[in-house]
């Protein structure tokens, strides 16, 4: 088990098939922490609504958690959009974890980041409900499709974990534009608030890079890429990429990838489709 500071991650969708628990439930076995932060849609509530899947392996999940927060890292709870009901309890303590609309994290290294969600910065979700929903259900009959990929591809003997909605969304222009949107509109706001920068989700594309002097960290999913952000002892942030791993995490480290390596990534999707 390795020792780090903090953990952050976002867009679990616990609830729905396309959650990626048994992968997300090794990272948090190969990881202790002193904090961890859950940045929005841990519980996917939208799918729920139209139906319920919710696994073993996902209610081992939910006690990891539980078991974390009751002997002593600090979990903080903040809701997204797919969890918004939870919104309703902001400042109030649920079995030891404590549930905020944002919250402001200084690093090991005495940087200041200030957590949210990110929703609040979609304009769909935000004033087109109904188009956001439809969204949802269109992404999720991907899910459903990549499902059979994923059973046919572990017949193949192929490595990793690849996400046909991840990768129709990294190739259609129009999903690239809407995330630069976003980033701009996250860091425009967050300049307000005099931190150093910001971590959040939504979007699930993972980052960390530099934006106009602030740090824009994005923890990205558990359903597309399984990523998650790690604080170190000495407070550099890494971005952890779990679904590149070829093996077990008890066999082998997860493949960490540096904030180069990252703007390389996403440089590459803004990259026009043949």
């Amino acid at each position: 088990m390795e020792q780090v500071r903090s953990i952050f991650i976002s867009d679990v969708h616990l609830g729905t098939r396309g959650c990626q628990a048994q992968r997300l439930l090794d990272f948090l076995r190969h990881y202790e922490a002193e904090n961890l932060f859950l940045v929005g849609d841990i519980i996917d509530f939208w799918a729920m609504n139209r139906s319920i899947h919710w696994t073993p392996t996902q209610n081992t999940v939910v006690q990891k958690v539980l078991r974390a927060a009751r002997k002593g890292t600090r979990v903080v709870l903040v809701p997204g959009n797919h969890d918004e009901a939870l919104r309703e309890y902001v400042g109030t303590a649920f079995g030891d974890i404590e549930l905020s609309y944002d919250h402001v994290h200084t690093t090991a290294d005495g940087r200041s980041f200030l957590l949210i969600h990110g929703d609040e910065f979609d304009q769909v979700t935000r004033y087109h409900r109904w188009v956001a929903v439809l969204g949802d259900i269109a992404y999720n009959a991907l899910v459903r499709i990549n499902t059979w990929l994923s059973f046919v591809r572990r017949h193949l003997g192929r490595p990793g974990y690849w996400s046909l909605a991840g990768y129709a969304k990294r190739k259609v222009k129009s999903a690239v534009s809407f995330i630069y949107d976003f980033e701009d509109s996250v860091i425009r706001a967050v300049r307000e608030r005099e931190v150093d920068g910001v971590i959040c989700g939504h979007i699930h594309a993972a980052a960390i890079k530099q934006v106009d002097g602030l740090t824009y960290v994005n923890c990205g999913d558990w359903v597309d890429s399984c990523t998650g952000i790690v604080e170190h002892t000495d407070g550099r942030l890494q971005l952890v990429d779990w679904g590149m791993t070829q093996k077990l995490p008890e066999i082998a480290a997860p493949v960490a990838i540096t904030a180069a390596e990252s703007r390389a990534r996403i440089a590459a999707t803004s990259q026009s489709p043949n």
